[in-house]
């Protein structure tokens, strides 16, 4: 049985138990547990199932968004050092897009002062911080509230998108797995989610380290699309070591 046809299995299993034990993988698949051991590694790597001592359970599923006001004080010394990094690669001159959300509204928050740069973004909260910034230009796409995060998404966002060209996008994400890429849990979200991430050349995704080995309901893209990844030096360092492969550019913070 080949390596893939065995972790297949292995999902399979996973979907009828809360968990399994190697010995009964082993068993089931009628291979070594050395090589089960070494499976169920390569998949907990990736955000397919979950290691746990002995054996393995289903892989964590991204829990329900919480609101962007009340996201801005979780982990907010991890997202403020995040957002610091992401605006130092922002350049006198620049045209970026910043997507909604507590992450990116750091990334925002360290462009005060900056001169000749100019700032399109659907979020209302981005929006107001950066209102009063003289030497900021500032672009908001409008189109439909979605009142949990202050943002613009919808067909009037996406049509603002497409006529605009910026050289970097500054996004986040609702959950990040190498495997199934970057997911959304909410639906009306994804299509503008989609656009945004092929506005720019660049894609900067501003991520702390818990939004990774977590799958959300629809994928937005590829883990290939992001040119610069910046998180925070609390990620697993397992998980950082297979992103390096994929992703460019990464950023600790």
């Amino acid at each position: 049985m080949l390596m893939y046809e065995r972790q297949h299995r292995i999902l399979r299993i996973l979907q009828d138990n809360p968990s399994v034990r190697v010995v009964e993988l082993s068993e089931a698949l009628g291979v070594s547990e050395a090589t089960v051991r070494r499976d169920l590694d390569r998949m907990d790597q990736v955000g397919q199932i979950k290691r746990i001592h002995g054996g393995a359970v289903p892989a964590v599923s991204s829990a329900p968004e919480a609101p962007v006001v009340q996201r801005s004080a979780q982990y907010q010394e991890e997202k403020s050092r995040i957002g610091k990094s992401a605006a130092n690669l922002i350049k006198e001159g620049d045209t970026v897009f910043i997507g909604s959300g507590s992450t990116t509204l750091e990334a925002a928050r360290h462009l005060a002062g900056r001169q000749n740069v100019t700032v399109i973004t659907n979020s209302l909260t981005i929006v107001t911080l950066l209102s009063q910034e003289e030497g900021i230009n500032l672009i908001v796409t409008g189109g439909f509230v979605r009142r949990s995060e202050l943002s613009f998404i919808g067909h009037l966002t996406e049509l603002a998108l497409r006529e605009l060209h910026p050289q970097k996008v500054i996004m986040g994400i609702r959950a990040v797995s190498l495997k199934e890429g970057l997911t959304n849990d909410y639906m009306p979200e994804v299509s503008t989610d989609r656009v945004i991430i092929h506005a720019a050349p660049q894609v900067i995704l501003v991520a702390d380290h818990t939004k990774f080995g977590h799958v959300a309901a629809a994928l937005v893209a590829p883990m290939s699309i992001v040119h610069t990844l910046v998180t925070d030096s609390a990620i697993d360092p397992r998980i950082l070591a297979n992103l390096r492969g994929v992703v460019k550019n990464i950023v600790l913070a």
